[in-house]
Parts: structure tokens; C-alpha cells; sequence
């Protein structure tokens, strides 16, 4: 019942942020947000700042001069927060949201990776479910057929709290997760360890995998 009323909350917050967005292009009307991505600057980041760049306003995942996107974290560190941010996948995008994660080692597992993937792309069309957008990678997967064209801009938000994730894509949940059976018998769907999962903080992060993408509008509140 109290996820349940947490998903409710934030969905209002998700609704209201939307409206105002529309209507008088605040997009981030709730004081109680800090804005991580304007367009302007990059001084909440630390990563791979060659292949994340500000272009034209947008973050921009290049790909150009050996660049294989790499990662990009924030510099603080975050327990329970919701996050909202935009992005624009090219054909075939792969990349990734690394929530409560060092900055060391692979985010997937020791801290969670949520996937950012072009779930159209032929290539990807016998990954296990576990990979595809939106997905805890290897712990848990997510709804799919909610991902705008590729090219077009998607709205996403992630909730993190305790042991609770809520990813929500285009203003419907796709995934809706209680991590504690995995926590406590160390078991996930990819049969392998998974020590993140039970972090009770860390980074937020974009995690490359060399293809180009965009990003806008970021933002986190701590609940």
C-alpha cells in the first residue's frame, strides 16, 4: 500500500510538470526539484566530458574522433529521489541510467542499470527481456511498446525509494519493482551477482555504449 500511494504522488508530480509544460513552458515547476541539466552547463557532471557534450542546447552522446560515450555521473550522490529527464535515441541507441552507483566499476552490478535502448532496432530483437528499455538490467524487466519513434522526444521518470523502483515512461509505468527477494537471496534473472542492488545510495549516471543520443531538461528531488 505504501508504494502504492509513493507511484501515486509521484504520478500527480509527473502530471503537473507535464501540464506546465505545456502551458507555460516551465518545466520544472516544483521548487523542491534541482535542475542537474539546463542546456548551459555541465558543473553538476563528472565523467567522460569529451563524449558528453552540450550541443545546440542538448546533451549530446558523440560518437566521433574514437569516442565510445563512456560515462558521465553526477557529482553528488542520491538515496531516494525521483528523476526526470528527456532523451532522443538514433537507430539502434544503447546506452544506460545508472542509479545509486559508484563511479567505479560496472554500474549493472554494483550499483542498478536501467536500460536506454531502441527496443525497434533488428539487432535487439532476441536480447533477453531483461535488456530492453527501461529494464533493471539482469534483475528485472520492463514493459515494452511505449517508447516514442526513434528520433522523438521521450519523458521519463524514475523513482527510487528504499527498496522500491518505479520507472515511468511517457506517463506510463513500465516497470514497478520491489527489490528485497533479490536483496536477501542474492538471486536475480541472468544468474549472476548482483552486489548494487542493496546500496542504499550512490550516483546517477549515463552509461555509453557508443552510439549517439540526447538528453534535456534533467532534474532530481530528494524524498
Amino acid at each position: 500500500m505504501r508504494s502504492m500511494l509513493l507511484l501515486l504522488v509521484a504520478l500527480g508530480i509527473v502530471s503537473s510538470a507535464l501540464r506546465a509544460q505545456t502551458t507555460t513552458g516551465a518545466v520544472f515547476p516544483d521548487p523542491e526539484f534541482t535542475v542537474l541539466f539546463d542546456g548551459t552547463n555541465l558543473e553538476q557532471w563528472t565523467g567522460n566530458k569529451n563524449a558528453y557534450r552540450i550541443i545546440n542546447g542538448e546533451l549530446t552522446v558523440v560518437t566521433e574522433a574514437g569516442e565510445s560515450g563512456g560515462n558521465l555521473y553526477t557529482v553528488e550522490e542520491y538515496k531516494d529521489f525521483i528523476f526526470r529527464f528527456e532523451f532522443k535515441l538514433s537507430p539502434g541507441a544503447n546506452n544506460g541510467l545508472g542509479i545509486r552507483t559508484p563511479t567505479k566499476g560496472d554500474a549493472a552490478y554494483h550499483g542498478m542499470e536501467l536500460q536506454i535502448l531502441d527496443n525497434t532496432a533488428k539487432k535487439y530483437e532476441n536480447l533477453k527481456t531483461y535488456q530492453y528499455h527501461g529494464s533493471i538490467y539482469g534483475v528485472v524487466p520492463a514493459l515494452r511498446g511505449y517508447l516514442k519513434p526513434v528520433g522523438e522526444w521521450n519523458t521519463q521518470i524514475v523513482i527510487a525509494k528504499g527498496d522500491h523502483i518505479t520507472v515511468i515512461l511517457n506517463e506510463t509505468v513500465i516497470l514497478d519493482a520491489t527489490l528485497t527477494h533479490f536483496i536477501k537471496n542474492n538471486r536475480t534473472i541472468d544468474g549472476k551477482d548482483h552486489p548494487g542492488l542493496g546500496n542504499k545510495k550512490g550516483h546517477v549516471g549515463f552509461l555509453g555504449h557508443g552510439d549517439p543520443l540526447w538528453f534535456r531538461n534533467i532534474a532530481i528531488k530528494k524524498i
